[in-house]
């Protein structure tokens, strides 16, 4: 056991950087935004793909459902940012259907309700067939599963640059607040003790640091700046 001073200054370590995890998670939700007035302003979704922010309300669906204090007690943090992150997914997708043509309306539709359906089933199956415990590492291991299953857009960013030797789609505010959310975290997680935290989120900051060190290298040879991100390469 801590002495109750030092109990206190790790708990509000820990506050800390899950506070600025929140933070830094809410500067990627709304990074989407320009593309969406975009979208608005032409009432059209073009060539944009919405299939990212399906892939990202079912990984906050899920993230949100492990921070839940009935699950995992002690990491409200995590259940907040991923709250506001489905929110957030949510509008976009709505938008995104709204805009859409006929067929790519009826596949999001569908894969909506079925992001919500699966959901629906994962909660039921949580809560009614284990433990506390089981139930803890049930959900934790579908959240590890989910969020490294969305690190296929900044491998596939990284894999961009590397073969362009250019940074144009892969714009440095974004792979910084990528990679300090994911910092923090980490950071979070191992205040916590909380494998299910640490573990996606420190495969994330490894590949934030590749990003920034892949951007560092080929900004020179970029010419401009990069004009608006690919859709498809975040969430």
């Amino acid at each position: 056991m801590f002495p109750t001073g030092v109990s206190s200054v790790y708990s509000a370590c820990s506050d800390a950087a899950g506070i600025t995890g929140n933070i830094l998670a809410f500067v990627l939700f709304v990074s989407p935004i320009p593309t969406f007035k975009r979208i608005l302003r032409n009432k059209s979704t073009e060539q944009f793909s919405g299939l990212p922010y399906i892939y990202s309300l079912l990984n906050c669906l899920i993230c949100l459902w492990y921070g839940m204090p009935f699950i995992t007690p002690g990491v409200i943090l995590v259940a907040t940012v991923n709250s506001i992150g489905a929110i957030f997914q949510l509008v976009y997708v709505t938008i995104f259907i709204i805009y859409a043509d006929k067929p790519r309306k009826l596949k999001m539709s569908g894969l909506l309700l079925s992001v919500f359906a699966l959901f629906v089933i994962i909660a039921y199956v949580s809560m009614e067939l284990f433990d506390s415990q089981t139930r803890r590492f049930f959900v934790g291991c579908l959240s590890i599963a989910s969020l490294i299953s969305m690190f296929a857009s900044p491998l596939f960013i990284i894999k961009l640059v590397v073969k362009s030797r250019s940074v144009e789609f892969m714009p440095f505010t974004l792979s910084l607040s990528t990679f300090l959310m994911s910092l923090s975290f980490f950071v979070y997680g191992m205040f916590k003790d909380d494998a299910f935290i640490y573990v996606p989120n420190g495969i994330g900051t490894i590949l934030g640091i590749v990003q920034l060190i892949l951007y560092y290298y080929y900004s020179s040879k970029s010419g401009e700046g990069s004009r608006e991100p690919l859709l498809d390469s975040y969430a």
